[in-house]
């Protein structure tokens, strides 16, 4: 099965927080996929975490070589669609590119944003949550 995840979901994973277990047994068995910007956006909040002083160096880059480990597939989606959802919800492109990717291969959604699963079930997506 299918399950397209978003950057609140590894982010929790390689950062162990609270939820990292709870995320592992609802993607356990699952092909994780996402869009493209993944990598990109797990950047950003590694540099986001620098500046807030949450983590070093040292740990952001622990965190990428346990990102490196998550077999995760990054499909490229079309942008129109994406511009056309973020518009219509107020929403951050990088999450109409994860809603469009769950829609486009017909995936549940897991994340841990409640505003992002709210605007993917109004389009028809079924969502996983778990609890921050």
């Amino acid at each position: 099965m299918d399950l397209t995840v978003d950057a609140s979901v590894i982010m929790a994973v390689i950062l162990n927080e609270p939820s990292k277990l709870r995320l592992l047994k609802a993607t356990k068995g699952a092909e994780l996929l996402s869009a493209a910007s993944l990598p990109w956006e797990i950047g950003n909040a590694l540099s986001a975490l620098f500046r807030r002083r949450r983590i070093d160096l040292a740990q952001g880059e622990l965190a990428l070589v346990s990102y490196r480990q998550i077999p995760v597939r990054l499909p490229a989606v079309d942008l129109e669609p994406c511009i056309r959802l973020a518009e219509r919800y107020s929403i951050y492109a990088y999450d109409a590119y994860v809603i469009e990717c769950a829609r486009r291969y017909q995936s549940p959604l897991i994340s841990l944003d409640r505003r992002q699963c709210e605007v993917a079930r109004s389009e028809g997506i079924e969502t996983v949550e778990v609890e921050p």
